[in-house]
């Protein structure tokens, strides 16, 4: 193969690369703005339905499978926007609850499980732990790259709402502590309304996230009742 015959099909590789790159980049865009819409929507629909009076069910079915084995929450990569776009057909079961923390500007629908689906269109219960308005430790899991990427800037004391069909409650930031995914300690069941939320830890770290980051929070009422 000729000299100009290398560089013509050099020329055109790089082309090619170049073109992928900007369709993936395209796509990324285009589904992380479909994923904000769809989860505004799903806020509005809910919060509709709460101030009709018919607020949408709450069934909670229980499936097999424990902290330990969620998938792991890394940067979005081509893989992951590929297995987004295959789940496309998205579910229309409403949100159990909105979970909201005003100081990080934060609002976000919490569906039941944490399978892909749903933490693409925010954060998701973590079967078996406490259900919605029972009392025990809830569990919310989301993304580091996407709606729990905030938690970052959380600080002790920050306020926690949680707006389900039966209203809403407030809990009081209690605990922020590291730990490593096999570390099952955090969802154990408490007495106290507990709300525990978890996402990867770095926020910024390319690839698999080694840790897990656990913000937990009391509900208010307790916390007054212990001062």
């Amino acid at each position: 193969m000729s000299k100009i015959s290398v560089k013509s099909a050099l020329r055109m590789l790089e082309s090619g690369f170049l073109t992928l790159g900007v369709i993936l980049l395209a796509t990324f865009v285009f589904l992380r703005a479909w994923g904000g819409h769809q989860s505004q929507s799903d806020i509005q629909a809910f919060e509709e339905a709460v101030a009709a009076g018919s607020a949408p069910s709450t069934q909670q079915p229980e499936s097999d499978g424990d902290f330990a084995s969620e998938p792991d929450y890394t940067l979005w990569s081509s893989k992951r926007i590929s297995d987004y776009h295959a789940s496309n057909a998205q579910r229309d079961d409403p949100p159990l609850a909105i979970l909201s923390i005003d100081e990080l500007d934060l609002k976000v629908p919490v569906y039941n499980g944490t399978d892909e689906i749903n933490l693409n269109r925010g954060a998701g219960r973590i079967i078996g732990t406490a259900r919605i308005d029972a009392p025990g430790n809830l569990g919310i899991a989301a993304h580091r790259d996407g709606f729990f990427r905030v938690l970052k800037d959380v600080e002790l004391g920050d306020t926690l709402e949680l707006q389900t069909h039966l209203g809403e409650k407030e809990f009081v930031v209690s605990s922020i502590t590291i730990v490593d995914p096999s570390d099952v300690s955090v969802l154990a069941p408490t007495d106290e309304p507990t709300i525990t939320l978890v996402t990867c830890y770095p926020f910024y770290f390319v690839g698999h996230a080694p840790k897990r980051y656990i913000v937990k929070a009391e509900l208010l009422s307790e916390q007054v009742n212990k001062s």
